[in-house]
């Protein structure tokens, strides 16, 4: 069983990694038939990996880890490939 959930844990990582990599593909290019074409292929492997996470892990399990994956890599990479400032501010 929690050999398992570490695999939920990798399916549920890498569909957040698939969202990032679809907003970043989307961001990237400037031809527009590649940036759709890839922004679904990233979609679709991250509908298809989070579909897999639930098969080992609760719903919310799931969609935390994906959506922090996503979050963080997503904060990251504006930062590093396209020199977005970050804000470390916490909203009150």
């Amino acid at each position: 069983m929690e050999s398992n959930k570490g695999k939920g844990y990798a399916w549920a990582v890498s569909a957040g990694f698939n969202a990032a990599l679809a907003a970043i593909s989307a961001k990237l290019f400037s031809h527009q038939l590649i940036r759709y074409c890839l922004v679904i292929l990233f979609n679709v492997t991250m509908w298809g990996c989070y579909v897999n996470s639930l098969k080992a892990l609760s719903s919310l399990q799931a969609t935390v880890t994906n959506f922090a994956t996503n979050f963080l890599s997503s904060g990251l990479a504006g930062f590093f490939l396209f020199e977005e400032a970050l804000s470390f501010q916490v909203p009150c």
